[in-house]
């Protein structure tokens, strides 16, 4: 039993809070949505365990080491609160290192623990495909800040913490034909989330009367992407992939002097090699993704949730820098710690860990986004998926004398 009480208007108030987004600002901490102190309920267990399956190592190892990171922080937050009902969280840790079997016998493995009550991940559309039935079967909550592709609207226990790939490329291609662009290109995985990108460019293009000029298929033992640059060369754009494969995209385009617009979505933001790959050119480049405050240079002007998770990130882990660009990202990925975030808000709300009644709770937040971890408002709805189209912002990257920071071209 603990000893630091939360009085029931405490408790009405969160529990209102996280189930209908009250739009004032509340007074507890962001990284701890409970509010902090006795939750007034039990779950009947004195620990829970948080899974986390991602890639740890090799050339995405950035992405799990940040997804960890995060997660890390929200759970030192909520224990220090007194946990989730009562039960401290502990962080479980598996990784896929891109191997789509680990990836899914840890969702097997996870799936099938009753002391893990949510999973994060695995990463990369693709590995998501393979282990959600795994999930529904055994009625485990899990979230994604790592999967663009397919929909959570059939699934009623896997919610979404990233973009879209359908919000991406409308809100890239709106942006381009205010700008008066007659052709864009895509040079990408000849994966699921690839060819849901060119299916989707198709579209969206022709309603916007912006000529479509297909997609490169890249293959993962290329060594340049030259050859598929060259193929749109005289296009006002190119959408490059949101992985590592970008990077050698935006290194082409440097090479051969390519003039349009080079877009991708949040990994150009969260990947340092897409600048060490092309440095300065990297200069105008455009990123689609949710809000990212970090390269906004008046800290004031971050979002408060998102400045108290990156503080305790950079306190306790620390900034990767990128040796030859100079570019910085947090040790750590907001977005994930959305999952968790939103997992502690309504497992409060509905004051059990039952998957069922959990779910449902998760469907029913509306959190505004001063709160979260991510900047980003939480209202996951029927389709499950935390973010809207109105969440994504074009942003594009520039650099001057004092280091590179970001334009909201969607701000108004």
């Amino acid at each position: 039993m603990r000893t630091k009480a939360r009085t029931g208007l405490v408790v009405a108030a969160v529990a209102a809070l996280a189930l209908t987004g009250c739009s004032g600002k509340s007074s507890a901490p962001a990284t701890d949505p409970t509010g902090g102190g006795d939750a007034g309920w039990s779950a009947g267990t004195d620990s829970i365990k948080i899974g986390l399956i991602g890639p740890m190592t090799g050339p995405l190892g950035v992405l799990g080491v940040s997804h960890q990171n995060s997660l890390q922080v929200q759970i030192e937050a909520l224990n220090a609160a007194g946990g989730i009902g009562g039960a401290k969280l502990e962080l479980v840790t598996r990784d896929n290192a891109l191997d789509p079997g680990k990836a899914v016998a840890a969702a097997n493995e996870l799936a099938g623990d009753d002391s893990v009550k949510l999973v994060v991940g695995p990463s990369l559309t693709g590995f998501y495909m393979a282990a959600k039935d795994t999930y529904e079967q055994n009625k485990k909550i899990n979230c994604q800040p790592a999967v663009s592709g397919g929909s959570f609207a059939e699934l009623k226990y896997g919610f979404r913490s990233q973009e879209q790939a359908t919000d991406v490329v409308n809100k890239i291609v709106s942006y381009l034909a205010s700008q008066d662009a007659k052709s864009i290109g895509l040079i990408y995985e000849n994966d699921d989330t690839g060819k849901a990108y060119d299916a989707l460019l198709k579209q969206a293009t022709a309603d916007a009367g912006i000529e479509y000029k297909g997609m490169q298929a890249t293959r993962e033992d290329d060594q340049s992407h030259t050859g598929y640059v060259q193929k749109f060369m005289d296009t006002d754009a190119i959408f490059i992939s949101n992985n590592i494969s970008g990077a050698k995209t935006a290194a082409a385009a440097v090479e051969l002097g390519y003039k349009g617009k080079v877009a991708s979505g949040s990994g150009m933001l969260l990947n340092i090699g897409f600048f060490e790959a092309a440095g300065d050119a990297m200069n105008g480049a455009l990123a689609v993704a949710p809000t990212y405050d970090w390269l906004v240079r008046d800290k004031d002007a971050w979002a408060p949730g998102y400045r108290t998770h990156i503080d305790a990130v950079v306190d306790q882990f620390g900034v990767n820098t990128g040796p030859k660009s100079g570019m910085t990202t947090p040790k750590g990925a907001p977005l994930a710690a959305d999952c968790l975030y939103a997992y502690a808000a309504a497992t409060d709300a509905a004051q059990s860990l039952d998957p069922d009644k959990v779910a449902a709770a998760i469907a029913a937040l509306d959190i505004p986004a001063d709160q979260t971890p991510s900047g980003n408002g939480i209202k996951p709805g029927e389709a499950h998926e935390f973010y809207g189209e109105s969440d994504i912002h074009v942003y594009e990257v520039q650099k001057d004398d004092k280091g590179w920071f970001t334009n909201d071209l969607t701000s108004s």
